[in-house]
């Protein structure tokens, strides 16, 4: 069935007039007719079966029916990733979002080899991979930031898996042993890796672990997909 991310607030009775590209997609692209159903979630009150009531050209209008599922939140992971090509990057969020990422943190390091990004448009891809997969929150994309800034300011409480592919940092799994379920996140660098400035810096923050994953170079999606999946494995909610 058809799954819609909305902004709307969400209650049994609710009218809700859909935005003229989901308006679109609905009727040109699904091809929706009156009294169609889908299931509709706004990252806050859980998903809801709708029905469409109205058909226009701009605008579909649905009516909301009964809650299918409560709200549930998933585990507190951040990716953390330095700006590559644009194609790698937008894959990079859909995966994280597949993979349950709750936000995506993009930063600037001195080898990105990307200097401008169109948030706007990552936000649309990690929207559609929600609306895919079931989940019942859409993750949250942050605009760049210089990376220095970024663990300058870095929240207390958040442990930080630091993906090294340089040195000697222990294995992903044998890192992660023994460590909490709190909140998290996973740094990734840019394709050309961390300078070795910014290297020493994140292997003395204190709440970094650095790790590595595997013997093997990695472009930067694949280490996202690589350690954001490890990372559910040991501590998120695939144990579950």
């Amino acid at each position: 069935m058809i799954r819609l991310f909305i902004r709307d607030d969400l209650a049994a009775g609710r009218g809700v007039v859909l935005d003229e590209a989901q308006s679109r997609y609905l009727a040109a692209v699904m091809r929706l007719s009156v009294g169609d159903a889908l299931l509709v979630f706004n990252g806050r009150d859980g998903e809801w079966r709708a029905s469409v009531t109205s058909l226009g050209k701009r605008a579909v209008t649905l009516a909301v029916g009964e809650p299918s599922r409560p709200q549930a939140g998933g585990p507190d992971l951040e990716l953390v990733v330095a700006l590559v090509k644009r194609a790698r990057l937008e894959t990079i969020v859909e995966k994280a979002a597949e993979l349950g990422a709750a936000r995506v943190r993009l930063v600037v390091t001195e080898r990105t080899n990307a200097d401008h990004t169109r948030v706007d448009r990552l936000q649309a891809i990690a929207t559609e991979a929600a609306e895919q997969t079931g989940r019942l929150d859409v993750p949250e994309i942050l605009p760049p930031a210089k990376i220095d800034r970024l663990v300058g300011e870095w929240p207390q409480g958040r442990r930080l898996l630091f993906c090294d592919e340089a040195g000697d940092a222990r294995p992903v799994l044998e890192a992660l042993r023994g460590e909490p379920a709190g909140p998290w996140a996973v740094l990734i660098g840019p394709e050309g890796g961390f300078s070795p400035a910014e290297r020493a810096r994140l292997r003395e923050l204190p709440f970094a672990i650095p790790a590595s994953l595997g013997p093997r170079i990695l472009r930067a999606d694949t280490a996202a997909i690589s350690a954001l999946t490890l990372w559910q494995a040991a501590l998120g909610d695939w144990r579950t």
